[in-house]
């Protein structure tokens, strides 16, 4: 995936925007229009000022941050599923420290939604979509189909039609924000480092 540098907007084009932010905002909710008259000098900054690296696609579907995806699923339950995987998650406390052997996993969020008849799933992982669900696939397939055979119709992972069917149901976000973009593996490393390190110190301190 080719790299997008920065770039600067003109003063007019924030000008543009702005004018069209408060043009917006002229039926808004009182308290909505207090808050933006409140920062449109701080706005009027950040708009004129160097871009940040703009959210990328991450492949077949959602967002990219450097090196962090995001999949955000919202899918239908299969009859009996949301007691079944709640049970399930139940079994971990909640914490499915699991997906470590898939590698790329930051977080993952499983949100049931309307009367347990929907559920939001919502993860951020390294790379790009269509690794990240191979990796799924060849190292956690049972743990990945017991949670989704919970979902209405799903097909399995080792289905030709799963990719599909995740696609189907995805919701690319419109925004996104990453505090850091390394990915798990550099983050790991990076803490056996500090721990490393700390270990020393103790040492040389005593």
């Amino acid at each position: 995936m080719a790299t997008v540098q920065p770039e600067t907007r003109s003063d007019q084009g924030a000008d543009d925007k702005l004018e069209q932010l408060r043009q917006l905002f002229a039926d808004a909710p009182e308290i909505g229009k207090k808050a933006l008259d409140a920062v449109l000098d701080q706005l009027a900054s950040q708009v004129t000022a160097e871009l940040p690296p703009p959210v990328q696609s991450a492949g077949r579907v959602g967002s990219r941050l450097g090196k962090v995806s995001e999949l955000t699923i919202i899918v239908p339950f299969a009859p009996g599923g949301a007691e079944r995987l709640r049970a399930f998650l139940k079994l971990f406390g909640g914490n499915l420290a699991g997906a470590d052997d898939v590698g790329t996993v930051h977080d993952m969020r499983f949100v049931f939604l309307d009367n347990d008849t929907k559920m939001l799933f919502a993860t951020a992982y390294d790379g790009d979509w269509d690794a990240y669900i191979d990796d799924f696939a060849t190292k956690i397939p049972e743990f990945l189909d017991i949670i989704d055979s919970a979902w209405l119709d799903w097909p399995g992972i080792r289905s030709p039609e799963a990719k599909d069917y995740l696609a189907k149901y995805q919701v690319t976000a419109e925004g996104w924000y990453v505090a850091n973009d390394l990915t798990v593996a550099e983050t790991r490393r990076l803490r056996r480092v500090g721990a490393a390190v700390d270990e020393f110190l103790d040492k040389i301190g005593d």
